[in-house]
């Protein structure tokens, strides 16, 4: 089926233009929506903080292409965020959806298609005895810190600088960049919440670390660690684009999580299902107390996991003593049930070759790039391998961690990088914390349209 949707996509494909046309629907349709929508959009994400011009507003995709309301033709290397896994408009997906849609939205009961997906996923990724589904990333690093506490009888957790798991209060700490100057010591780090309306005594349960550093960690945890319910990290730092942990750290983070009595939480809602089928704890060879997912195990569809033994997930059996409380209407929903059952199907598919070619893909995009800059001379460096990665501007050879990024990224110029390549019909998101995605759907054609337009792009950066 991978084999055949990819040759349907290339026969279908129009050759993307060398620059886009003007996107004059787009900047009307944006103005509109300001009178409606705050800042016209519902995500920050997707609206002028990171587009100078005004957003790109889509109508269509197929496969690892994407149209504008203007007409306009990009090769999407953003992938909703990372969600669209199988790329857009799987024929294996459509046909899913549209069969399970024919029967009923959602049911408030249980389905035989939470036990599919449920048992699917239980095979696949390492350690997890059982899943609790939830709606989005969010929800589901909000219930395993629940879970954490309440398993532990502890109240607060460390995270660590630049790492996002979602717009719950307490993870609302350091998650976006802040002026180098200001970010205090390692020892201790200055700490910025990332919303207003969060009351201060929020933040009281909260111990923030640098990420890389086991020295700096160690000393903290000394200081905190028999306090902590657990330690949560990313495998690879996502929000400040693609930055890989250094040999043998995650490990080593997971070791003192355990020597300090406290779960080591592990938040895969990037990474899983990406990097490998049973995800960085796969990859790593890491064993997490409880980790959790979204993105790429829905397929574009709105979805969020807990998973660890039961040991640890029973506590939400109903009526246990020190019950740990979580609801949810859409909990389940059939739909994405049946949308994630297929999408695993699809991943598992001979013994799982979609990675080789997703590691393929991104690793020739990468080694292009990086090709692009060094004949261009430009100074810029690719962070990541295989299916994720991102570009900084930088004289540095390696960006490692939170104040590296702060110090060293030259933002301002990677958005300007990438709104030239939009114009040349390469799309992605302008804001250099989040990272370039390949799909299953995604070609040699894409990277070489992609590497052609890198290449006028750079002759053009100032």
């Amino acid at each position: 089926m991978a084999a055949a949707w990819r040759g349907q996509v290339e026969m279908e494909k129009t050759v993307v233009s060398p620059s886009t046309k003007a996107r004059t629907r787009s900047r009307e349709w944006y103005e509109r929506a300001q009178q409606f929508l705050i800042e016209g959009v519902n995500s920050p994400s997707r609206g002028s903080a990171v587009y100078t011009s005004g957003p790109v507003v889509l109508e269509r995709g197929r496969g690892s292409h994407v149209w504008d309301i203007d007409g306009n033709e990009y090769v999407d290397f953003m992938m909703s965020f990372g969600a669209l896994i199988q790329g857009h408009a799987h024929p294996k997906i459509v046909e899913v959806v549209s069969q399970t849609i024919a029967d009923g939205s959602h049911f408030a009961a249980a389905t035989p298609a939470e036990l599919d997906a449920a048992e699917r996923f239980c095979r696949i990724v390492p350690g997890a005895q059982a899943v609790r589904f939830t709606n989005s990333g969010s929800e589901a690093t909000m219930l395993a810190l629940r879970l954490a506490r309440a398993y532990t009888g502890r109240n607060k957790f460390l995270k660590f600088e630049g790492h996002y798991h979602g717009w719950y209060d307490p993870y609302c700490l350091n998650g976006h960049s802040h002026p180098a100057d200001k970010l205090g010591s390692k020892a201790n780090p200055s700490r910025f919440p990332d919303s207003a309306g969060i009351p201060d005594s929020v933040f009281d349960d909260v111990v923030l670390a640098p990420w890389n550093d086991l020295e700096a960690l160690e000393a903290i945890l000394r200081q905190h660690g028999r306090e902590l319910a657990a330690i949560i990290t990313e495998p690879l730092m996502a929000n400040m684009g693609c930055i890989l942990p250094r040999e043998g750290y995650l490990r080593k983070v997971c070791d003192l999580a355990h020597h300090y009595g406290a779960l080591f939480i592990l938040d895969e809602v990037v990474t899983g299902f990406r990097y490998a089928p049973g995800g960085c704890q796969q990859r790593f060879g890491l064993k997490p107390d409880l980790s959790t997912f979204g993105k790429a195990l829905g397929a574009g569809f709105p979805i969020g996991a807990v998973a660890g033994p039961r040991a640890i997930l029973d506590r939400m059996r109903w009526g246990s003593e020190d019950m740990v409380l979580h609801y949810g209407t859409f909990n389940g929903h059939r739909l994405t049930m049946r949308v994630i059952a297929a999408n695993l199907d699809l991943l598992a598919a001979n013994d799982f070759a979609i990675y080789k070619r997703l590691y393929a893909i991104g690793d020739a995009a990468i080694a292009g790039l990086r090709d692009v800059f060094r004949r261009r001379k430009v100074a810029a460096i690719v962070q990541g391998f295989g299916p994720m990665f991102q570009i900084y501007f930088t004289g540095r050879d390696a960006i490692h961690d939170y104040r590296d990024y702060c110090q060293f990224a030259d933002t301002a110029k990677y958005s300007r990088f990438i709104h030239g390549l939009l114009d040349r019909g390469i799309y992605m998101t302008p804001s250099n914390g989040l990272h370039w995605i390949i799909s299953t759907a995604h070609t040699t054609e894409d990277v070489e349209a992609l590497l052609s337009a890198a290449d006028v792009v750079c002759t053009e950066l100032t």
